[in-house]
């Protein structure tokens, strides 16, 4: 067990590793197990580096298993070509489909990856689908990712193809990616209710709103100071 490893004793260590391995792949390939899979291409990848290896186990347990992390992971490899696979955004995209309409904890993260392909157009041979975008957008919103409900704000703000501009519900989403912690939310957010933009002029509630911004920005300035030292 975990708690009797002396883990200063290197070679205990290693055998504890070496003895997860096997566990891991038995649950995965012995038992079936989704989840054991996915414990096994974690540990591929975090313990042993081996992104290839670790690749295939993801590629396995989303496209027979269907498994939501497994198949977001395995996105995120396409993006950028890791583990030896093809780095192609449409194959991106469809992993990151798979892992959003399956929920999962990484659901709200591949919903707000698909719309950003499909926002950009990346998706579809450079063909923007704002329409569709949006749908994902709000998936991902609805699960409290602040950065989907800001992108339907900039959405509803701009007017684009398929998204008619709306100031009132651009509004919306500005207030609830700004209670989501999202900066430039709040700031947009004081804005509209300074000038009046989808909601009646606001003096007080802009500035409550610039006020939760600037101390948003200082936490952000304050994390960065404590990687850094």
């Amino acid at each position: 067990m975990a708690d009797m490893v002396d883990f200063k004793n290197e070679e205990e260590v290693k055998q504890f590793l070496d003895n997860l391995e096997v566990e891991y792949r038995y649950q995965c390939h012995g038992e079936k197990d989704p989840e054991g899979c996915q414990r096994l291409a974690d540990y591929l990848e975090g313990i042993k580096k081996n992104y290839e290896e670790t690749a295939k186990v993801l590629q396995h347990n989303c496209e027979v298993n269907g498994h939501s992390e497994s198949c977001y992971r395995l996105g995120a490899y396409h993006v950028t070509g890791k583990g030896g696979v093809a780095e192609c955004l449409k194959k991106a995209y469809s992993c990151f489909v798979k892992s959003c309409e399956s929920g999962g904890k990484s659901s709200a993260d591949a919903c707000h990856n698909t719309a950003l392909l499909l926002h950009d157009g990346r998706a579809f041979e450079d063909q923007p689908e704002s329409g569709l975008a949006r749908r994902y957008y709000e998936r991902a919103c609805e699960q409290g990712f602040a950065p989907s409900c800001f992108n339907l704000s900039a959405m509803y703000i701009q007017g684009t193809a398929g998204v008619s501009k709306d100031m009132e519900v651009a509004l919306k989403f500005s207030l609830k990616a700004c209670e989501l912690g999202h900066v430039w939310a709040c700031a947009n957010a004081s804005r509209m209710y300074k000038l009046g933009d989808g909601i009646a002029p606001d003096e007080q509630q802009a500035e409550k709103l610039k006020n939760r911004a600037k101390m948003l920005h200082g936490e952000v300035k304050e994390r960065q100071l404590s990687f850094g030292q």
